[in-house]
């Protein structure tokens, strides 16, 4: 199938989010006309933000409600498209049945516009690397777009929180099977890293979840993340630009996946205390980081750090089709903090002098 023609008009679902907001924004920076899709297009707190982008005022961009949950709500709003940005979440991710059905009718919707040519569907890396056993990343450490998590484990199940790796992986099938079955349009995934970056709205502090985690730190909590797993990440406005090329690109065929990372990989007690190295002038304290796992899992701390340690994190095929740069990490950081402060006004537990 084509890329969409320039200036053309694009859907994008998920659009008063942390990565759908930037999509939204950066369309209409190239020129595009765009079709915001959110819960409810009458929140001030969720939309405003996209009312203030110069393209509302215009009428090149405008704002529509559309619950995920309900059958149709994208009938009328993919109608004369030429693009679809896939970006919303779903409710939930434990149950597959769910998942499917959600699919199957923004699937419909597509397929009924008669102009769509391309949709770009948000995975995550969460379906490249989530395993159920870590030591299969030790067998497998290349984090690449061929990798898909060992889907025959056992322990592979919503129960053992893998529901929505498992999702993901649903979602990414459905579509690219339902393009190849239409004839008519094409289905391109992006698995984004990790989300770091600024927000556009002060809602968004808590989504993500990686930019409310950077909120927590600021206020002097800080966490440890599951199976110490390093931050894999990708600026959040860098995602948003990866997406959008994806639904230009002349390079890419139906069914491709395709992640969307930086490749650079941090832990988190290193992130916490970045923001100190990089905004010295706000003096924050920096929390030591709360361990909140059973002794069994603490003493294998060294074994799983070992692990991740041997991750071989690429994104040469994203370069090569999108021609995106990506910012570096300390960029994102830096940005994200002072967006939480002049956007959300989070507040920052300083050390006790320069309180």
């Amino acid at each position: 199938m084509s890329p969409i023609p320039k200036r053309g008009l694009v859907a994008v679902t998920g659009a008063a989010g942390f990565l759908g907001g930037w999509v939204v924004r950066q369309l209409l920076d190239k020129g595009y006309r765009v079709r915001a899709c959110v819960r409810n297009a009458d929140d001030p707190a969720r939309t405003g933000f996209l009312r203030a982008m110069p393209g509302y005022a215009s009428g090149r961009l405008t704002l529509h409600s559309a619950d995920l949950d309900q059958d149709g709500c994208f009938d009328d709003i993919f109608k004369g498209c030429h693009g679809v940005a896939h970006i919303s979440h779903v409710s939930g991710y434990e149950d597959q049945a769910y998942i499917s059905r959600v699919c199957d009718h923004v699937i419909a919707s597509i397929n009924s516009s008669g102009s769509v040519t391309r949709a770009v569907v948000t995975s995550s890396i969460a379906a490249v690397i989530s395993e159920a056993d870590l030591a299969e990343i030790a067998r497998r450490p290349v984090f690449f777009e061929g990798r898909y998590p060992d889907e025959m484990n056992p322990k592979r199940t919503p129960e053992r929180g893998q529901g929505y790796s498992m999702a993901k992986l649903v979602a990414e099938r459905a579509f690219a099977e339902a393009a190849e079955l239409s004839g008519t349009w094409d289905a391109i995934t992006c698995c984004p890293g990790d989300n770091v970056g600024p927000i556009q709205s002060a809602h968004q502090k808590d989504m993500g979840p990686w930019q409310h985690l950077i909120e927590g730190m600021l206020k002097g909590e800080l966490v440890q993340t599951g199976a110490y797993r390093p931050w894999m990440t990708v600026d959040v406005r860098d995602d948003a630009a990866c997406h959008i090329a994806l639904l230009e690109s002349t390079e890419v065929k139906n069914g491709e996946r395709f992640i969307a990372w930086s490749t650079d990989a941090r832990n988190v007690e290193d992130i916490c205390a970045d923001i100190d190295r990089l905004l010295p002038e706000l003096a924050h304290d920096t929390p030591t980081v709360v361990d909140p796992f059973p002794d069994r899992i603490r003493a294998r701390e060294a074994e799983f750090r070992g692990i991740w340690a041997m991750a071989d994190l690429r994104n040469d095929r994203i370069r090569s089709v999108t021609g995106v740069t990506f910012r570096p990490l300390d960029e994102s950081i830096r940005d994200c903090v002072e967006s939480l402060l002049s956007v959300a006004a989070v507040p920052v537990k300083r050390r006790a002098a320069a309180a």
